[in-house]
């Protein structure tokens, strides 16, 4: 009997010390990212590298892993203010800041040197990714809503990096599709700030252009969702070297920014959460589509 429940009582410890790990490293975030990087290298890609996959995808979640964990180090005492991130593992104590810098720095590592068996300028925009999400953007959030600017670049990498990874160039190719992220960041996260405004502010961060939830916000949303939807169909002019995209993929990615602008505008009328959570649901339903969009379009019209 003893024996089983010692069994039993291991098997619960490891279960969370398993879900720590995962929110330490934000699995769910890195997902995301291995899509974006997955579609970037399809982009790019003349033949298709099962063995190069594989490392980009593994190396993606190493980076998205050591980015997170150093930022949950930096914010351990901020997470613990805010009722969205009171109960990660290190606010909570269940996760040491030691274990957890080790985790942060292996991952760094193991990223850098995972990327760099893809190509060296891999490797090298992998870190650069880090280093700005960790030290730069991270230390920002409680001083400026500018943080959300410079956040965008290491955000808008990962598109731009399944390029490089299959073609060890950085040209005018993938420099289009870290725009097509980058103007995209700011109505997805300015979404998330106006939904977690109050509790942000608890722990100091103000992330919402204006500082505040109102028609100012709404409006620079509006603003950035018409320049990512002009930047995501720029290729069908054919000025962007080798990266394409025929009149009717264009007139599709159109019409799902279409649908994303109306729920800005939408959230500009009623500036209420309600409408922001909904402009963040398609703000992620739009990046995803025009993802698939592009690399069907690839396949399908050569």
């Amino acid at each position: 009997m003893k024996t089983a429940l010692n069994t039993i009582s291991k098997s619960n410890s490891f279960s969370i010390a398993f879900e720590d790990f995962k929110q330490l490293t934000k699995v769910g975030l890195a997902a995301s990212v291995v899509f974006s990087s997955v579609a970037g290298y399809l982009l790019g890609a003349e033949t298709i590298s099962i063995y190069t996959l594989l490392l980009l995808a593994l190396g993606g979640y190493f980076m998205v892993g050591a980015s997170n964990a150093f930022n949950q180090v930096i914010e351990k005492d901020l997470d613990a203010l805010m009722k969205r991130t009171q109960n990660r593992p290190l606010p909570a104590g269940r996760v040491s800041v030691p274990v957890a810098m080790f985790i942060a720095i292996a991952f760094t590592i193991l990223g850098v040197i995972t990327l760099y068996y893809v190509n060296p300028k891999t490797a090298m925009f992998g870190a650069i990714s880090i280093f700005l999400y960790a030290c730069v953007y991270t230390p920002l959030k409680t001083k400026t809503p500018l943080a959300v600017f410079v956040g965008a670049f290491p955000g808008a990498i990962p598109f731009m990096l399944g390029w490089v990874a299959a073609t060890n160039n950085f040209g005018i190719e993938p420099g289009m599709l870290f725009m097509i992220q980058f103007f995209w960041q700011f109505p997805h996260f300015w979404a998330i700030g106006w939904v977690l405004h109050d509790d942000y502010k608890k722990g100091g961060f103000n992330l919402l252009p204006t500082g505040e939830r109102d028609k100012g916000t709404a409006m620079q949303i509006i603003m950035y969702t018409f320049w990512m939807m002009i930047t995501a169909i720029f290729p069908v002019t054919g000025l962007t070297g080798d990266l394409h995209l025929s009149v009717v993929a264009a007139v599709l990615i159109t019409l799902c920014g279409i649908g994303m602008l109306l729920f800005a505008f939408k959230l500009y009328h009623k500036r209420d959460n309600k409408s922001a959570r909904n402009l963040m649901l398609a703000s992620v339903t739009y990046i995803t589509l025009i993802q698939i969009i592009y690399v069907a379009d690839k396949f399908i019209a050569g």
